[in-house]
């Protein structure tokens, strides 16, 4: 069974140990989950400046 990391720059929920976003390197301690599936209207993902669909951490 795979491990979720999260990126410590943009969040994004990844089993892998840097970003396919940005890059970043990822962490195995984070908490909260959040799905946004379309962040153009979703007035949560602009508060987060999240411009990707895909699942993020809400805390690092």
């Amino acid at each position: 069974m795979s491990v979720l990391m999260a990126c410590k720059n943009c969040k994004l929920l990844t089993e892998l140990e840097h970003c396919p976003l940005c890059k970043s390197p990822t962490t195995k301690h984070w908490s909260g989950y959040l799905g946004v599936v379309d962040p153009e209207r979703s007035n949560i993902a602009k508060k987060l400046k999240i411009i990707v669909p895909g699942e993020y951490a809400v805390r690092i």
